[in-house]
C-alpha cells in the first residue's frame, strides 16, 4: 500500500491595470505584442518599477491565508533561457518572499477539515506565451510581466480529492477578496502539481514529478491519478528509481496521459540572486494595517449565513464557495423571504434551469425576481407548482416581471371561500357514495377530493384552503 504526497504551486494573476514593472496594459485578448515595451521586452537600458498594488494585493492574500507578512522582502533574478522570457530571466521572490508560512482550511463533504500548510506566496511577473502550430512557433509578449502571486503548499494533500478542494477553496478566497479574477481559460488561476508517493508508514519523500500549467479542476484530477497510477506500477515493477525522475509533465487531455516535457531544475540552476535595479520591498505598518482589513472570506460567510439564516452547515458550504452565488443569495435574503426556501429554489430549481456551463451571473433572472418568485409561493399567490410554470416562462420569454407571468399564464391562486366553495359543494354532490364512505371511516378519501377540486379549479385553488374547507363540509 502507498500514500500519495501531493504539493501545489497556484499562480494567480492579480487584476491590476498595469503590469508588475512598467506601466503596460495587463488587458486580456489585445493584438499579438502591443502591450509591450523595452521594460517588459527585455531590452539593454529598461528599468523596472514596482506596482506597489501587486504589493497591496499579496498583504490581502497573506492576511486571509493567516500567514507572516514579511515587511522587508526581496527580488531576485531567475535565469532560465526560454523564447518567451524575453530578459532571459525572470523577476522573482526566493529567499525572502512578500508572504511567509500560513494555513488554507479545506472542507470535506462530511462535516471533516484539514489544514494545509501554506510555505509561501511571492510575488513574480509572468512571462510571455508561446504559440505552436506545425513546425512553427510565435511568441506573444502581451503577458510577460504581468503580476503573478505564485502560492505554494506544503506537501500536505494526500489524495486528488484534497487537492481539488485546495484549489477550490483558494480560488473562491482570491476571488472573495477581489485581488484577481481568476479565470482558469484564460490562465488567471493556473497550478503546478507536484506529485510523488511512498510506501505507508514511510517518512521520507522520494522523487516528485511536476505536472506544468493546469488550468482545469477536471484535468487536474485526472492527471493525478495517472500519475499516481505511473508511480505505483513503478513501484511494483521495482523500476521507480529508474522509470520516475525528477521532470516536468504535461498531461495531455485528449489521452488522459501525462508526458515527459523536460527534467525539472533545482534552485541551484536558476542561479538566483538579488535583482540589481529593485530595492527591497519595505512595507510600513501603516500599509499593513490598511491592507490587513480584509473583505468577508467564504468560512466566515458560511458561519454568517448559518447563525443568521439558519441555514444547514452544507447547504451554507454550497453557496459560499462561489462569491457570486453568495451575494446572489443575500440579495435575495434582502426581500424578506424564508431562507430555506431561498436555498431551494437557487440551488435546485435555478440551478438546474441554467444551460450546462452557465454560471449564475449568466442567468438572465436576478436575485430579486427569483426572491419574488417565492414571495409569491409564501403569500399564497401561486402555488409551489404553479411557481416552476413562472420560473419556466420568465426563462423561455427572457423576462424578470413576475406578477405579469402569474397574470400571462393564469395561475393566480384562488383563496376566496365562496368561490372555492361553490367548486367542492359541485364535488361532494357528484361523489354521494364516497362521501358516505368517508364519514364512516375511510379517510383516505380525503386525498380523492382535494384532487377533484385542483383539477376542477385546473389547478389554481390553494390547497391549503381546499383541505379546511373539506374539512368543515365532510364534517
Amino acid at each position: 500500500m502507498f500514500e500519495v504526497i501531493i504539493g501545489l504551486e497556484v499562480h494567480t494573476q492579480l487584476n491590476t491595470n498595469s503590469k508588475l514593472f512598467c506601466s503596460c496594459a495587463t488587458s486580456f485578448g489585445e493584438e499579438p505584442n502591443t502591450n509591450v515595451c523595452p521594460t517588459c521586452l527585455g531590452l539593454p537600458g529598461a528599468l523596472p518599477s514596482l506596482n506597489k498594488e501587486a504589493v497591496h494585493k499579496a498583504i490581502m492574500l497573506g492576511t486571509a491565508l493567516k500567514a507572516k507578512i514579511n515587511q522587508k522582502s526581496v527580488f531576485n533574478r531567475k535565469n532560465y533561457f526560454y523564447p518567451d522570457l524575453p530578459s532571459g530571466y525572470q523577476i522573482s521572490q526566493f529567499e525572502v518572499p512578500v508572504v511567509g508560512l500560513g494555513e488554507l482550511i479545506i472542507d470535506f463533504a462530511d462535516g471533516r477539515q484539514k489544514v494545509i500548510g501554506v510555505t509561501r506566496a511571492h510575488l513574480e511577473n509572468d512571462a510571455g506565451k508561446s504559440i505552436h502550430s506545425g513546425s512553427v512557433s510565435q511568441v506573444d509578449l502581451n503577458r510577460a510581466g504581468t503580476p503573478l502571486l505564485e502560492i505554494v503548499s506544503e506537501p500536505d494533500m494526500r489524495s486528488a480529492e484534497e487537492a481539488i478542494l485546495y484549489l477550490k477553496k483558494l480560488h473562491s478566497i482570491v476571488r472573495y477578496l477581489g485581488i484577481s479574477d481568476a479565470n482558469m481559460q484564460e490562465g488567471s488561476f493556473r497550478c503546478d502539481v507536484n506529485v510523488s508517493i511512498r510506501p505507508k508508514g514511510d517518512t521520507n519523500l522520494y522523487t516528485r514529478c511536476e505536472i506544468k500549467n493546469m488550468n482545469s479542476f477536471k484535468f487536474i484530477e485526472k492527471a493525478i491519478a495517472y500519475e499516481v497510477n505511473r508511480h505505483i506500477e513503478a513501484w511494483e515493477d521495482g523500476v521507480h528509481s529508474k522509470e520516475i525522475v525528477q521532470e516536468t509533465r504535461l498531461f495531455d487531455p485528449n489521452t488522459g496521459e501525462t508526458r515527459s516535457m523536460r527534467g525539472k531544475e533545482d534552485a541551484a540552476d536558476y542561479r538566483y540572486f538579488p535583482d540589481p535595479d529593485l530595492l527591497p520591498v519595505i512595507i510600513t505598518d501603516e500599509m499593513l494595517a490598511k491592507y490587513s482589513v480584509i473583505p468577508e472570506l467564504p468560512d466566515e460567510k458560511k458561519e454568517r449565513f448559518v447563525k443568521e439564516f439558519g441555514l444547514k452547515e452544507y447547504d451554507a458550504s454550497v453557496i459560499t464557495a462561489s462569491l457570486e452565488m453568495a451575494k446572489y443569495f443575500d440579495e435575495m435574503m434582502t426581500q424578506g423571504i424564508n431562507a430555506k426556501n431561498a436555498v431551494t429554489w437557487l440551488t435546485v430549481e435555478l440551478l438546474a434551469r441554467l444551460k450546462e456551463g452557465a454560471l449564475i451571473e449568466d442567468s438572465i433572472i436576478d436575485a430579486i425576481t427569483l426572491a419574488t418568485i417565492v414571495k409569491r409561493i409564501e403569500d399564497d399567490t401561486i402555488s409551489g407548482k404553479a411557481a416552476k410554470e413562472v420560473l419556466d416562462y420568465l426563462f423561455e420569454n427572457e423576462a424578470t416581471n413576475v406578477d405579469e407571468a402569474i397574470e400571462k399564464l393564469g395561475l393566480k391562486q384562488v383563496s376566496d371561500d365562496g368561490a372555492l366553495l361553490a367548486i367542492i359543494d359541485t364535488i361532494l354532490a357528484a361523489n354521494e357514495e364516497k362521501v358516505a364512505e368517508y364519514k364512516s371511516g375511510k379517510e383516505k378519501l380525503m386525498g380523492f377530493f382535494v384532487g377533484q377540486t385542483m383539477k376542477e379549479s385546473k389547478g389554481t385553488a390553494n390547497p391549503a384552503k381546499v383541505n379546511d374547507l373539506l374539512k368543515q363540509r365532510l364534517s
